[in-house]
């Protein structure tokens, strides 16, 4: 018995620890780093520095771009821009209440996770479309803003497909024929299921940040919406422990980084230099990428705006929201892989379903 426990102690310490071999060609970090890069120094040539930073956010969308013919590639990438906008569209015009944003994001992570799912949309997934939604969603309602911010972000995604459409005439020849990995579709009643749990765990994370009146809470649904990302619960569990732990080394990095009093310029460049950095680390080992990530994102979420006057405050705000919202998505990994809870809800809604249907059909017959 204690050889099994040892022996499965040490396996799981070494899936901890361990890099993984990655199929993801080099030139995908370098194509990622300049289409985050080129709408941040735009702004920053135009001196909008916090507009080409959440421009920049939107030029992640190129994580999306499938390895399949260029008609495949740029109408997955225009339609994930799509999905891009309208997350952000929907975060705005439901930010004047706390409690309306929190059932908002919920119902709104719900509806990605199904959409993502059915589609067969490969990693990330839903996860960009919540981040997106979660900063808007908590940003200051402003009407009369929405439109000029709509428009940053649109430009944003429009110079990303026009760098990933480059990029596709650069490597089609070399990259045509490869297929993309057929994902099965789980049924209906399964996605459902998945899609109820997960958006309330979302929703749920940022009520509680609402609650705890945390200065940064997109922070906290965020960080659910990445760990539930894990394809196991025990894999959610390590993403967990993974973004707590990377976190908390990042705060190092981040805090080196911002003691040199770092000029407009050189936040940029480190911007896109970060975002080469967990581009190449992240199918490698998510907690290592996670170091990076934290300054990366500290940099971009806050807009420029909490770095010049309180870093030291962000940094470790930043590490209590990471941690309050792994700990809600670890527990959130637990329902979403519980199969008995799968079993009765898929119980319910069949038999939801036979009631409706009973139901018009008695309509019809009795009109």
């Amino acid at each position: 018995m204690d050889i099994k426990i040892r022996s499965g102690l040490k396996e799981n310490l070494k899936s901890l620890i361990e890099f993984k071999k990655t199929e993801r060609k080099w030139h995908l970090p370098v194509l990622a780093a300049f289409c985050v890069g080129v709408p941040l120094l735009s702004g920053l040539f135009m001196n909008q520095v916090a507009d080409g930073i959440l421009a920049s956010i939107s030029g992640l969308v190129v994580l999306y771009l499938p390895q399949t013919a260029i008609a495949n590639r740029m109408t997955t990438l225009m339609l994930c821009s799509f999905g891009f906008i309208i997350s952000f569209f929907v975060g705005l015009i439901f930010s004047f209440n706390p409690w309306v944003a929190s059932i908002t994001l919920g119902l709104y992570a719900s509806v990605m996770y199904w959409i993502t799912k059915y589609f067969r949309l490969k990693p990330p997934g839903y996860f960009f479309f919540i981040l997106i939604a979660s900063v808007s969603i908590c940003m200051p309602f402003q009407p009369f803003q929405i439109s000029a911010k709509l428009g940053i972000i649109t430009m944003g995604t429009i110079s990303t497909c026009m760098l990933a459409f480059i990029y596709s005439l650069i490597t089609l020849k070399k990259y045509s024929d490869q297929t993309e990995i057929i994902i099965v579709n789980k049924s209906s009643y399964s996605n459902i299921t998945e899609s109820i749990i997960t958006g309330l765990f979302i929703g749920a994370a940022l009520m509680l940040a609402y609650c705890l009146k945390l200065n940064n809470p997109y922070w906290v649904p965020v960080s659910c919406a990445a760990v539930m990302q894990g394809s196991t619960s025990k894999h959610v569990w390590q993403r967990s422990l993974h973004r707590i732990i990377g976190t908390f080394i990042g705060i190092g990095l981040a805090s080196a980084l911002l003691s040199t009093h770092m000029s407009a310029i050189t936040i940029c460049i480190s911007i896109v230099i970060l975002q080469f950095i967990v581009e190449m680390l992240v199918t490698r080992h998510y907690g290592a990428a996670i170091i990076f990530v934290t300054a990366l994102t500290i940099f971009m979420a806050e807009g420029g705006k909490t770095i010049d006057t309180q870093p030291s405050v962000s940094i470790y705000a930043r590490f209590l929201d990471i941690t309050i919202g792994s700990c809600i998505g670890a527990l959130g990994g637990w329902f979403l892989y519980h199969q008995k809870l799968h079993r009765n809800m898929h119980k319910h809604l069949r038999k939801t379903k036979i009631r409706l249907t009973n139901s018009s059909k008695r309509k019809k017959t009795y009109p």
